[in-house]
Order: structure tokens, then sequence, then C-alpha cells
């Protein structure tokens, strides 16, 4: 698939390809609120299949959907997902620990030329991905002022160096106690035991010291796999965050 354009970072030194479908302007003009999907290359159909479907349904408003990608799928050389989506770096992934510099390039380049292109919300901006591309979404979540509104975390990745992720959202809610946002956590059912085990966790951090003003939703998904739960997992997301 083609991207609708690219954009070079001068945060990573990255040219994006940027893949968009917005909704018709002449029968919905705008603005619209704006979701952007993690692995554009592998998940941007995912995503936007879960979108339609929901639209279909009539659950969910007009929103732009776009996807975030390299030109390259997992595991390709020019791929730096493990770069971009990680917040803290392992020794054991040598690019990794670059969470920071993407975040300013999704806000400080990415979202004002989207605004440029398309007419956009400023006050309903959403963020979603699955496994790896979850850990990045909550990265962007728990900070003191969070630039997006709407939170999609499909099987997050929590176990990314010692669950360090826990430790940033105990660090937060120690300096404050309000935190407005939605947040959607999903996961299959049948995905393994220490990725469930690792949502349950941040679950029960979230319920016993809550965050005024986070609205979360969680799920599983039955008969659902890591693989195989898109794009349910992005269906129900969409709707629970935007219905």
């Amino acid at each position: 698939m083609a991207p609708s354009f690219t954009l070079q970072s001068p945060q990573t030194g990255t040219e994006y390809w940027i893949f968009v479908e917005a909704p018709e302007p002449a029968g919905e003009p705008g603005p619209w609120p704006a979701v952007a999907f993690m692995d554009g290359d592998n998940l941007f159909s995912f995503g936007l299949d879960g979108y339609r479907q929901a639209r279909a349904a009539c659950a969910v408003p007009p929103i732009l959907i776009l996807g975030i990608g390299y030109g390259a799928g997992f595991g390709k050389p020019r791929n730096k997902r493990v770069r971009d989506y990680t917040a803290t770096a392992m020794a054991t992934e040598m690019e990794s620990g670059g969470a920071e510099e993407f975040h300013s390039f999704l806000t400080d380049t990415l979202w004002p030329e989207l605004a440029r292109r398309y007419p956009l919300r400023d006050d309903e901006r959403g963020l979603a991905g699955h496994s790896l591309g979850s850990l990045l979404v909550l990265h962007a979540l728990f900070r003191p002022k969070p630039f997006f509104t709407h939170f999609l975390a499909g099987a997050p990745s929590l176990w990314w160096d010692d669950r360090n992720l826990l430790a940033q959202v105990a660090h937060l809610r120690e300096w404050q106690d309000g935190l407005p946002a939605r947040l959607y956590l999903g996961v299959g059912a049948q995905d393994t035991p220490s990725m469930i085990g690792d949502l349950d966790l941040l679950e029960r951090r979230l319920t016993e010291r809550p965050f005024n003003g986070l609205e979360v939703i969680s799920e599983r998904l039955p008969g659902k796999n890591h693989y195989d739960v898109l794009p349910d997992e992005f269906r129900l997301g969409l709707r629970a965050l935007f219905g």
C-alpha cells in the first residue's frame, strides 16, 4: 500500500510513511477526531477495518484514521519500531529507548502537518497500538500533561525492561492525582498468561490508586489470541473510546 504522504522527522532522523483515510468532506465536513495507529505498515489495514465496521454500525462518529509506518514491515532493517516505541534502553536491543524523540515527532511535527492538511478537532486526539505499539501508547498517556486524549492499548508489552512502564505510572501518581483521558485496554482471552497477567497488574494499580479523570475500559476478547484479535480489538476500542 502506498502512503498518503511521507514526512521527515527532525527528532528521529527517519522518514515516516503516513497512511490516511479521512471522512468525505462533502457529507462530513469536520472538524474530525483523529486516531493514529502505530505499526502502520502492518496494522493500518486492521485499524481501518475496525473503524469501518464500527462506523457502519453507527457506533462511532466520523474519524480520520491514520497509520504511521516506515515503508518496511516487522523485522526489516528500515523498521524502527523497537527504537521508537520503547522509553528505556535494553542492552539486548541496540537501538531501543527512543520513545521520547518519537513522541516529539508525533506532537511537534506530524500533528501540525495533519492539521494543515485536514480539519481536525484539537480536543479529541487518539493514539492506538498493539503489543509493542501499545507500550508507546501508554508511555504517551502516563505523563504530566498528555498531548493525546484517547488511548487504545491492545495487548501492551508491559514486560519491556522489567515492567518499566509500571514504574512510570507509579512515579506519575506520586506527583499528581489527575489525568483527564480515556483509556481502552484490550487483550485476547487466549493470549499468553504473562501478557494477560501483566495487564491484570496494570489494571490493579490503576484501581488501587486511580487518577482522577482517567476513564479506563478493559476487555478480554473470548477465543482470541495475540495475533487473531485484530481487527476486533480496534473495533471495540474505537467504539469504547468514541461511541
